[in-house]
């Protein structure tokens, strides 16, 4: 169970999706068909609908606060989230007003004012600003959202890192098979080595600093990755020493 911001989601079978505190206290009754993590004290659940299933917003205490109306969602991130009206993607805001017109075929969320977005079918990916205009043109395979001053790209079939001005900090030359790169947290980043198998932490400045030996990598929070030796996992320090040595 993953929680947010205090509130972990909980499936019952036959009443559907509520959320429970950290204590394990039910603080929404399950009553939706689906649901997703708290962000910015909202979090988007979907209703049932005759024929089909739509999302709306809650709250907290289970309030609907943007009444369900669409058939996309993404979560609040700077005061705006993603939704899809008329087979279209844009962005509301937290009163459920549409704050970006739905013009966009993919997008994803906004970290420092810029957001990825692909403004038509098999089309490139460049950053949008929160008016809705490109301030990094299309030019991407495909884009992550920014994670503080760097954000994850794909051209020419492999990652790098570009900076918010859109220049690459990182050349593409990361990514294997099973994963092809994280994102920079605590000023590492795990990667797969292009034509390996295994996965290993580069630095900011694209040195290699935990030799690549991982199936899987996660990035650092509060100093800790958890990675995976095989079908088992552990947890290492930035170091690449095991905190925890790898067990089913």
């Amino acid at each position: 169970m993953d929680f947010s911001e205090g509130l972990g989601a909980i499936f019952v079978e036959d009443r559907g999706w509520g959320y429970i505190d950290t204590t394990g206290k039910v603080v929404v009754p399950p009553r939706f068909t689906a649901a997703s993590r708290f962000s910015g004290g909202l979090a988007a659940v979907e209703v049932g609908q005759s024929a089909y299933n739509i999302w709306g917003y809650i709250d907290k205490i289970g309030k609907i606060v943007i009444q369900p109306q669409v058939n996309f969602n993404d979560n609040f991130s700077e005061g705006l989230a993603g939704v899809s009206i008329g087979g279209r993607i844009g962005y509301i805001d937290t009163t459920g007003k549409v704050a970006i017109n739905p013009q966009y075929i993919d997008v994803g969320r906004f970290s420092g004012g810029l957001a990825p977005a692909q403004p038509k079918s098999n089309d490139k990916y460049g950053y949008i600003n929160k008016t809705g205009n490109f301030v990094i043109q299309p030019q991407y395979d495909y884009a992550y959202p920014f994670s503080g001053q760097l954000a994850i790209v794909k051209l020419g079939g492999k990652w790098g890192y570009i900076d918010t001005t859109g220049n690459f900090v990182i050349q593409p030359q990361y990514g294997n098979s099973k994963f092809f790169v994280g994102y920079f947290r605590e000023g590492l980043a795990p990667v797969g080595i292009a034509g390996g198998s295994k996965v290993g932490y580069i630095d900011t400045a694209n040195k290699l600093v935990i030799q690549p030996q991982y199936d899987y990598a996660d990035s650092f929070n509060e100093g800790v990755a958890l990675v995976e030796v095989g079908d088992k996992i552990g947890y290492i320090d930035r170091t690449g020493k095991y905190i925890w040595e790898p067990t089913n």
